[in-house]
């Protein structure tokens, strides 16, 4: 099939180079700005790995959309509003779009299919693409499940259909709102994993994904899903990758705050934890970890101090 890829970072980049692999025309997009399109067009390689001379690299949206059935768009969750509002200018009947990427709109805590639906109009065909997996671990070989979930099941089986292989297992998803929120949520805790790494308590990971998995069901219950989506692959499924990985954006952030290191990647849970934050109000649910690890981020709460107090507390009911 005609495959386009929206996003040439550390994902898209991948998500191109897996396409080809798997056996279809793959056509990868940049903005001509973007750092990352500019290496690839003049090295066609990045950190991560080497893209196949196969692929088609262009800077031009509208070829990218045009000359595909299939695209899956990668980008940072905070840009999608304004690529949305690019591509409702365009012909996309007849297209299905897979979003291959985990966050929440941080001014707002949409679910990133709302921000689609809301621009591009609720006929617009959507899927979503979440799970655990690392690109170095899939470039090298290692396999790992993730899921495809869409409002509709014919469409979720044809993009598993698609690209499921020996190397991604693709499982049916059945909870929009659960496999979103608990895809975008990880990433929160997997900088909370990050600081807990930083003042060397990793022992208490196990609390903290204990406690994290029931805060999180009960927020995507009273959101009207299915709380149990939180214990699949979409959230504790992905906790492996996200909260002790070295690759783990989000849980190396968490790490050099405490630290005080550098550290130059995107982190994703930054933006999540305040759409979390407004989502924690807005339904009056208590969200403990999601709420230390905002005061520590933007009320710059002592960061020892906030987590000892969330996780060695006197024992309560939860």
């Amino acid at each position: 099939m005609k495959v386009s890829v929206l996003g040439c970072g550390r994902w898209g980049t991948f998500l191109a180079w897996y396409a080809h692999k798997i056996g279809h025309t793959v056509t990868l997009w940049g903005r001509e700005s973007s750092k990352n399109y500019l290496a690839l067009h003049q090295r066609r390689t990045n950190e991560y790995l080497t893209l196949p001379q196969e692929v088609v690299l262009t800077n031009s949206l509208e070829k990218a959309v045009s000359c595909s059935e299939l695209i899956i768009i990668s980008i940072s969750a905070q840009q999608l509003g304004l690529l949305t509002e690019q591509l409702r200018l365009m012909e996309t009947r007849n297209k299905i779009f897979i979003l291959c990427m985990k966050g929440l709109e941080a001014t707002s805590g949409k679910r990133l299919s709302q921000v689609v639906y809301e621009v591009m109009g609720k006929d617009t065909t959507l899927a979503i693409w979440v799970g655990p997996g690392h690109v170095q671990d899939y470039y090298n070989g290692i396999p790992n499940c993730m899921v495809i979930d869409s409002d509709n099941m014919e469409i979720t089986k044809k993009v598993v259909e698609a690209f499921s292989s020996d190397l991604i297992r693709l499982y049916y998803g059945s909870d929009l709102i659960g496999n979103e929120i608990g895809a975008a949520a990880k990433n929160v805790m997997g900088i909370a994993a990050g600081m807990l790494d930083g003042l060397h308590y990793s022992s208490l990971k196990g609390a903290l994904m204990a406690r994290g998995t029931k805060e999180l069901s009960r927020l995507v219950q009273a959101m009207g899903g299915n709380g149990l989506t939180i214990y699949g692959l979409s959230h504790l499924g992905d906790y492996e990758a996200t909260l002790f990985s070295p690759h783990s954006h989000n849980r190396k952030f968490g790490q050099v705050f405490v630290t005080g290191e550098s550290f130059d990647k995107l982190a994703e849970g930054v933006a999540t934890v305040q759409s979390l934050k407004y989502l924690s109000q807005q339904y009056e649910v208590d969200l403990p970890i999601c709420n230390g690890v905002y005061a520590i981020l933007f009320e710059h709460k002592n960061t020892k101090e906030t987590l000892f107090n969330l996780f060695l507390r006197p024992t309560t009911f939860e």
